[in-house]
């Protein structure tokens, strides 16, 4: 079965520094229907003018992924932990018994692009944690590129939820395919571009989940950027 999330559905508001998209119910937009996809919980589009950003605020029992597709973000936490990321660079912060930090656009001509992404854990109350990666285009270029798993197995950052996410740029000529296991669900993500998923078509923004399907078959038909979550 396949549930396509168009991105026009999507709960939308443009603040003026920010025009964010949420996949799912977050903060003030609630739709019942739309709650998370097992334990996928956020997918929020978001673009942050120059030079602004989100202040300190809280976090607790989440795992938090942040995943750039243009610009650049700052982070700080009260971890101790400060950079800057790109697109490329995977940021993993496992809020556990709670975290605070603060997100920023650096530049002061740019905007960032970027697609905050939270799972439940499989447990709460573990110790705070953060980690990052980076994984070149060239690593994501016409396959999938494992760049989240429980695991934390080929160089991905390891999240406390038994969930792989996978990701993969790709041109007109190109098609992936992910098996799923027995039991096994989906849910895919165009960041960018134009893809068919099993025959559905999907374009930027869009969503869709897949239950009881022996894998995800994705086949591009403009340059695309996808993100392919594996859940329990």
């Amino acid at each position: 079965m396949i549930t396509v999330r168009p991105a026009s559905e999507r709960g939308h508001f443009d603040h003026g520094w920010l025009d964010t998209s949420h996949t799912f119910s977050f903060a003030s937009y609630h739709d019942p229907r739309h709650m998370g996809f097992r334990s996928l919980r956020v997918i929020n589009e978001d673009r942050v003018q120059p030079a602004e950003g989100f202040g300190t605020h809280a976090h607790r029992d989440m795992e938090i992924l942040t995943w750039v597709l243009e610009g650049a973000l700052e982070h700080k936490d009260s971890m101790g932990n400060g950079s800057v990321i790109r697109p490329g660079d995977i940021q993993r912060m496992s809020a556990g018994t709670g975290v605070t930090h603060s997100e920023f656009n650096p530049s002061r001509e740019e905007l960032v692009h970027l697609l905050q992404i939270w799972l439940l854990p499989s447990q709460r109350g573990l110790t705070p944690e953060y980690e990052e990666k980076r994984f070149p285009p060239e690593s994501r270029r016409g396959a999938l590129r494992l760049i989240a798993a429980r695991d934390g197995r080929d160089g991905a950052v390891t999240i406390h939820q038994d969930a792989d996410l996978w990701t993969a740029l790709l041109e007109p000529t190109d098609a992936v395919r992910h098996s799923l296991a027995a039991g096994r669900h989906a849910w895919l993500h165009v960041a960018r571009g134009k893809v068919t998923a099993n025959g559905v078509s999907l374009a930027a923004g869009d969503g869709a989940a897949f239950s009881g399907e022996a894998a995800v078959e994705v086949k591009v038909t403009d340059r695309s950027e996808v993100l392919l979550f594996d859940l329990s």
